[in-house]
C-alpha cells in the first residue's frame, strides 16, 4: 500500500506500546500481485455464494459455525472436536466441559451477531455484544465481557517487560475503535471490500481492545463483515482453519506490518486465505450434494423404515449426532422402533456409534461430519 506508515512504538514508562496509524483514509493499491489475488478471491467467493441458490444453506449453517467455533477455540488452546460440539452437556466428560462451553459460546455469539446485523451496522456495539457472549460463564468471564479494556494488555511473554507485542494503551482505544468503525461503514474513501476487511482485521488485532478474547472476536468479524456488505448471503466462510494451519505465518505477517509497514504482505496472506477457504467451501457443498444422492440410493432399499430414517437424516444435517431419545422424539415412535431404526442406519453405514459405551450411546452422521471436520477424535476418549 503506497506511502503506508503502520504507526509508532511509544515509550510508556518501562515499556513501549505500539500505537497504530488511523485507517479511515485514502488507500492506493500499487501492487499488481495484490490486485490479482483480489480478483481471484472475488471469483471464488462468488462461486461459494452461488450455492445459496442451489442448496438449502440454512440446513448447513450450524455445521459451518460449529467448525469455525472448534477451530477458532483450538487456536486459543481448547480441544473440543466437531462431534463433541454437538453433544449434550451431560454427555461431555467433566474435564472437557470448559472447552465445550467456550465452543457453545462462540456458536451463540455468531448466531446472535448475524441476527443483529438486521438492526445494527458492523460496529463497536455489535463487536462488544459478540464479545459478551463469548466470555459469558467461561474462562475470561472476569475480564470485562462486552467492554473494552481499562488497563494495558500484552501478547506473548510473562509480563510487559518481556512481551512479544504490546498494543496501544487503553486511553487510545476510543479514538482507534471509532476510526475503525468509520472506515468499515463510510464510503468517503472507497476501498475494495476484501481489502477493507483485511485491513480491519489487522487493525483490530493490533488494537487488541479487550482483555481477553480478541483473537476469537477478530476472526468472527470476517464473516460478519462479508454478510453485512452482501458479499455472502449467509455466514459460510471462516478463516480459522487457514489461520490455524499457517499459525506462525499469520502472527509473523501481522507483526511485519507493524515493524516494516508491509501491508502488502499481509494482504497477500489474507487474500490467499480467502481463496483457499472459499475453494474448500465449494468442495464441501459439492460433497454434501453427492452425499445426499448416496443416502437417497441407500434409502430405496430400506422400505418400511425409509420414512423414519429420512426424518432422522434431515434433522442430522443440522445436528449430526443423536441418541436413542433424539430418535424417539424425531420419529414419534417407541424406543423399540427407534432402536431398530438406528440399527438399520448403522448397517447402511449412515450412523456410527462414537462413545464405545454400552449405555448412553451416541451416534454420528460420520460421512457428513467428515466433510467439515479437519481434526476429529473420539469425544469420549
Amino acid at each position: 500500500m503506497k506511502n503506508y506508515k503502520a504507526g509508532n512504538f511509544v515509550q510508556q514508562g518501562l515499556y513501549k506500546a505500539f500505537i497504530p496509524s488511523t485507517i479511515n483514509r485514502a488507500w492506493t493499491i500499487d501492487n499488481m500481485e495484490v490486485v490479482q489475488l483480489l480478483s481471484q478471491a472475488d471469483r471464488q467467493l462468488g462461486k461459494l455464494d452461488m450455492f445459496s441458490e442451489f442448496v438449502n444453506i440454512d440446513l448447513y449453517i450450524s455445521m459451518h459455525i460449529a467448525k469455525e467455533a472448534t477451530l477458532s477455540a483450538r487456536i486459543e488452546g481448547t480441544q473440543t472436536t466437531m462431534e463433541e460440539a454437538f453433544l449434550k452437556k451431560e454427555d461431555v466428560l467433566s474435564q472437557s466441559r470448559d472447552d465445550w462451553e467456550e465452543v457453545q459460546n462462540y456458536i451463540a455469539a455468531m448466531n446472535i451477531a448475524v441476527q443483529e446485523l438486521n438492526q445494527l451496522p458492523f460496529s463497536s456495539r455489535l463487536i462488544k455484544r459478540a464479545h459478551q457472549m463469548l466470555l459469558q460463564g467461561v474462562r475470561g468471564a472476569h475480564k470485562r465481557p462486552g467492554e473494552f479494556r481499562n488497563s494495558q494488555n500484552w501478547i506473548g511473554g510473562a509480563s510487559l517487560t518481556d512481551a512479544r507485542f504490546i498494543p496501544p494503551p487503553h486511553t487510545a482505544l476510543g479514538d482507534l475503535m471509532s476510526d475503525l468503525e468509520h472506515f468499515a461503514n463510510e464510503p468517503k474513501y472507497p476501498v475494495p471490500d476484501l481489502i477493507k476487511i483485511a485491513i480491519i482485521h489487522y487493525q483490530f488485532e493490533t488494537i487488541h481492545p479487550f482483555l481477553d478474547g480478541n483473537g476469537r472476536v477478530g476472526r468472527l468479524m470476517v464473516p460478519l463483515y462479508l454478510v453485512s456488505e452482501g458479499i455472502l448471503k449467509k455466514p459460510i466462510l471462516y478463516l480459522s482453519d487457514f489461520f490455524e494451519k499457517h499459525r506462525t505465518l499469520y502472527y509473523d505477517n501481522l507483526m511485519r506490518v507493524r515493524t516494516h509497514d508491509d501491508m502488502d504482505q499481509w494482504l497477500r496472506f489474507f487474500l490467499t486465505g480467502i481463496i483457499e477457504t472459499a475453494k474448500q467451501g465449494v468442495q464441501t457443498f459439492e460433497g454434501i450434494m453427492k452425499l445426499q444422492k448416496s443416502v437417497d440410493q441407500r434409502l430405496k432399499s430400506m422400505k418400511s423404515r425409509a420414512t423414519d430414517i429420512r426424518k432422522v437424516i434431515d434433522s442430522m444435517y443440522v445436528r449430526p449426532v443423536v441418541d436413542i431419545n433424539d430418535v424417539v422424539s424425531i420419529t414419534k415412535k417407541s424406543s423399540v422402533s427407534a432402536y431398530k431404526t438406528i440399527a438399520t442406519m448403522e448397517k447402511a453405514g449412515i450412523l456410527k456409534e462414537i462413545t464405545g459405551a454400552q449405555r448412553g450411546r451416541v451416534y454420528a452422521f460420520d460421512e457428513y461430519l467428515q466433510l467439515f471436520s479437519s481434526i476429529r477424535t473420539n469425544p469420549r476418549a
